[in-house]
């Protein structure tokens, strides 16, 4: 695995270059540095905010490389994060206001092009002590499990498996077994159920402190009521389907929704989708 640290210019940016290079002595991996020039006038504060980050690489002893493109970032990052095994750490791209109500949120388009995990740094939180993982109940967070699982090892991290139970008029004898039974959850023989106790199960066995939270309601408000209460360092999110099969629960717009609002760090990670 390496890790991507992604900058426009934009100062709002810093934070995730922070928090990268933070991460990636953590973890002991090389970082490929990427600016992206959107316009020839920004050239410049690209240059610092990447010259500001090699120095803090090389005070890290990290290995590194650097690249500087041109184009927008919404073509140019997913492109180059699709050049490796990496994990993408990107921020906010400090967009004004009226481009991101004609464009969409650059959130969404990234999350929506990059297929390898991505870890959105909106503000500077160098420390992990409390990870939580939003389980979306069929397995559909394999990935993001086995992400957080390495991540959690390398910064001892207690981990907190959330599922949300969501209120449905399907009629079917899993659907209402999970909601009468929402508050046992775990006790019960639902797939859900079996995939919860499977990853608690994978993560106590590689020696983190686990368990497992079960709420009932809209998922995206659930989760963010959790974060709220419990302060997690970082909220840990998994995808059904690849980036381009925008459905149901974990869809990168929901995906996002939960970034913009947890204002802290947020790893998304793709179905079956897992870093050596």
């Amino acid at each position: 695995m390496q890790l991507l640290l992604c900058t426009n210019g934009s100062p709002t940016t810093q934070p995730a270059l922070e928090y990268g290079v933070w991460l990636a002595g953590l973890l002991g991996v090389p970082v490929t540095l990427l600016g992206v020039v959107e316009n020839p006038a920004r050239r410049p504060q690209v240059q610092r905010l990447l010259d500001e980050t090699v120095r803090r690489l090389i005070a890290a002893n990290i290995p590194h490389q650097r690249l500087v493109l041109s184009g927008r970032s919404q073509l140019v990052i997913p492109a180059q994060a699709a050049a490796g095994e990496y994990l993408t750490v990107v921020g906010t791209l400090g967009r004004p206001l009226w481009l991101r109500l004609f464009r969409r949120r650059s959130l969404r388009r990234l999350l929506a092009a990059i297929e390898n995990p991505v870890l959105f740094v909106p503000t500077a939180r160098t420390k992990l002590e409390r990870l939580v993982i939003c389980m979306g109940g069929l397995g559909y967070a394999e990935g993001v499990v086995h992400v957080g699982k390495r991540l959690a090892q390398a910064a001892r991290a207690t981990v907190t498996l959330l599922h949300v139970v969501e209120p449905t008029t399907f009629d079917y004898p899993v659907a209402r077994e999970a909601q009468s039974q929402w508050e046992t959850l775990l006790e019960t023989d639902t797939p859900q159920a079996c995939h919860l106790r499977q990853a608690l199960g994978d993560l106590q066995a590689a020696g983190i402190s686990a368990r497992v939270k079960v709420r009932y309601g809209q998922v995206r408000r659930e989760i963010l009521r959790e974060i709220r209460k419990e302060d997690y360092d970082l909220i840990g999110l998994g995808s059904q389907y690849a980036a381009r099969g925008l459905r149901r629960l974990y869809t990168p717009n929901v995906s996002a929704e939960v970034a913009e609002a947890a204002s802290r760090p947020v790893l998304v990670v793709r179905y079956s989708h897992a870093l050596a």
